[in-house]
């Protein structure tokens, strides 16, 4: 009879771990979370200090009575959740409802599902750390009171079910602010200048770029510079005043966070941040791979740490001199991190076993598996390899003080970039520029000119979205794909060609909390919320405190809300569109969808219709009148309320302006009145 017993949280994680381990051990999994707040209420007890009102999960009471019969019969309990604040969570509320002993009861956690990795686990047991306990507590406190404070506001107001959320908020306020910021842009004007040479005795055309005149550079704004510039350099002789030759180096990437591989997996894969996260547990956790049994293939995949254990570094170093050849290792200083235990949750993600080539584990994965899987070994081996070096060779040309300059690149070592490459890489690597000196005869071909206007700043994708969270100290490894899914679940935003679009709910939704709830949507507060829960962490705050800081403003603000939003409640609104079914006046109602017409009569009346919201500005191409349409996705846009005849469509609102210098339409961004035609690039004051 098993004499230990360890409980983690997947049966895939217990089926992997359980081959270590032998007949003295016992392993059960839990299925994640055994205990939680209540649905129905709020489940803190305000009253009392903030105290939670925990309670089982429904439908866990069956796998918790195997449980406490299992635990009654082992000598030992081991908690082998996740390395992380919610994985010390579960172990402690499993530690509370099975009611475990202290003295025979251990918490044991480890970065990589491995022999070594989970028997030195053992080795090193401890006592379930508290620290990250609370800290996992407070978070889920705070986002249990802003969602069970705030959503009935929400509710009250828009008259759906909808939410809020503490981290969620603020995502969703970065996506409208950027929304803004693209609206309100306007384009300026710039013109590029390339000359083409002839190079005597070579048959290539040598392009160079026009800089400026002299050391200074210039900015050509409008064709009236430009045409300046080319009278200037009629009748110019052109000349190499310079030949520069240097070697540069490419540093290899470093290797994945939860961060950076969730980037690159949409960038590269394609995958959404939940798919990425999905496909690296079942890695993680553990697959059945061929010649090997159930291998867990990747380390723990929820980590803000680059650092490499001492162990998966040497083997890496290893590997690639076999492999590779020696003049392909990174130097010890390159590779160098910090050193801790490889139990300790922040350690990079890396593949557990660096000989698991993708190659060699390809049949044995899905298709998406596997490309997850050789996205992270190719990127941890390349981190451990040396520096992509290039010769490149910079030429500087005048003609009649101006100046024109090219450069080129070859690559003479691949370093990390034979395992690793990105597509900015494939890019970089051009042929050098051949037998040039600064005696070389160069004859003009032609020279041509270029107009460009600048673009707006790009709509959030969710790698970007991902990124800017990060960077701001938004949320936390493990919270990213969570709330990007939830603020797309709800219809706040929607996903159209990886770009995300703020919806109509979306901007309303927006609109309440910056206006009632404005220190939740404050970027800068959510961040300091996140330093606070790191020093709980840490030991150095207690979690009550913080709370206890919390709650009193956000009761305050729901209360100021609830009595501010009754007085500018929206009232149906009636429409002149007359209900064919019982012939009253139809009324605009708000749905999960935002606004539609519905009939006053429901429920005995349930006719609806889509809202066409007219903007009282006729159509440029047939004169009807232009509404507010949706795409089939949500997004907003305007279009002409003949379409399908008429194809009028348009992002930006339109003007009922005309543009003075072409007779186009104007579209207004913000305080400005900006031509349709970039060509023309006629701007005004939008008065």
């Amino acid at each position: 009879m098993a004499k230990n017993l360890v409980i983690v949280e997947s049966p895939a994680k217990a089926k992997t771990i359980k081959k270590f381990l032998g007949t003295n051990y016992e392993v059960m999994a839990s299925n994640g979370h055994v205990r939680d707040l209540p649905k129905s209420q709020l489940g803190i007890d305000v009253n009392n200090d903030y105290e939670p009102k925990y309670i089982t999960i429904r439908g866990k009471g069956e796998l918790l009575a195997k449980l406490r019969k299992e635990v009654k019969k082992a000598n030992k309990v081991f908690l082998a959740t996740d390395p992380d604040r919610e994985g010390e969570a579960i172990s402690w509320h499993l530690f509370q409802t099975l009611k475990l002993d202290k003295n025979n009861t251990s918490r044991i956690a480890f970065n990589e599902i491995t022999k070594n990795a989970v028997k030195n686990s053992i080795k090193q047991a401890r006592d379930i750390d508290m620290n990250l306990v609370d800290s996992q507590q407070t978070r889920r406190i705070l986002d249990r009171m802003v969602g069970y404070s705030i959503s009935p506001v929400l509710w009250a107001k828009v008259k759906r079910g909808l939410s809020a959320g503490r981290v969620q908020s603020v995502t969703l306020r970065l996506i409208c602010d950027r929304e803004e910021e693209i609206n309100a842009f306007v384009p300026e004007e710039y013109w590029n200048l390339e000359a083409n040479f002839q190079v005597k005795g070579d048959k290539h055309p040598l392009i160079a770029k026009f800089n400026g005149k002299g050391n200074s550079k210039i900015v050509i704004s409008s064709e009236e510079e430009m045409n300046q510039i080319l009278k200037n350099l009629e009748n110019a002789v052109y000349k190499i005043i310079e030949i520069k030759k240097s070697e540069r180096q490419k540093k290899a990437p470093l290797p994945f966070t939860t961060s950076t591989l969730q980037q690159e997996a949409a960038k590269t894969l394609n995958f959404s941040t939940s798919k990425t996260m999905s496909l690296a547990q079942q890695l993680y956790e553990g697959v059945d791979v061929k010649g090997h049994g159930t291998v867990g293939l990747i380390t723990y995949l929820r980590t803000d740490s680059v650092r490499i254990s001492e162990e998966a570094d040497t083997a890496a170093r290893e590997f690639i001199g076999e492999t590779y050849g020696k003049e392909f290792i990174a130097s010890q200083e390159e590779g160098k991190e910090s050193k801790k235990r490889i139990q300790d949750a922040h350690e990079a993600i890396r593949p557990t076993y660096v000989t698991l080539t993708p190659v060699q584990v390809k049949e044995s994965l899905s298709r998406d598996q596997f490309r997850l899987y050789q996205l992270i070994w190719k990127r941890f081996v390349a981190s451990r390899m040396q520096p992509a070096k290039y010769e490149t060779t910079t030429v500087k040309i005048d003609g009649n003080g101006y100046r024109f300059s090219t450069s080129a690149s070859k690559l003479i070592f691949e370093g990390y970039m034979s395992v690793y490459t990105t597509d900015e890489d494939q890019e970089q690597n051009k042929t050098l520029l051949k037998d040039l000196s600064e005696d070389s005869e160069l004859t003009l071909k032609e020279l041509n000119k270029s107009q460009h206007f600048t673009q707006p700043p790009a709509h959030y994708t969710e790698a970007s979205l991902v990124k800017t969270l990060e960077e701001l100290g938004i949320g936390r490894p493990s919270t990213y794909a969570p709330t990007i899914t939830t603020i797309l679940a709800r219809r706040y935003v929607v996903k159209e060609n990886k770009n995300l679009y703020i919806t109509e709910l979306g901007e309303i939704v927006n609109n309440i909390m910056k206006k009632s709830f404005s220190s939740i949507v404050d970027v800068n507060f959510t961040a300091n919320l996140e330093s606070l829960l790191d020093s709980v962490e840490d030991g150095t705050v207690n979690w009550k405190t913080v709370i206890r800081n919390f709650y009193p403003d956000l009761d305050e603000a729901v209360k100021l809300a609830e009595k501010e939003l009754e007085e500018i409640k929206i009232e149906d609104e009636e429409t002149d569109v007359i209900c064919e079914e019982c012939g009253r006046n139809m009324v605009i109602k708000y749905g999960p969808h935002g606004k539609f017409l519905g009939c006053p009569g429901f429920p005995d009346c349930r006719n609806t219709k889509p809202y066409l919201e007219k903007i009282g500005i006729p159509c440029p191409i047939c004169g009807k009148d232009i509404v507010i349409r949706k795409t089939k996705k949500g997004r907003k846009y305007y279009g002409c309320e003949n379409n399908p005849e008429c194809e009028f469509m348009t992002w930006q609102k339109p003007s009922k302006e005309k543009c003075p210098k072409c007779g186009g339409y104007m579209l207004e961004k913000g305080t400005k009145l900006v031509c349709n035609d970039e060509k023309c690039g006629y701007v005004a004051v939008n008065k």
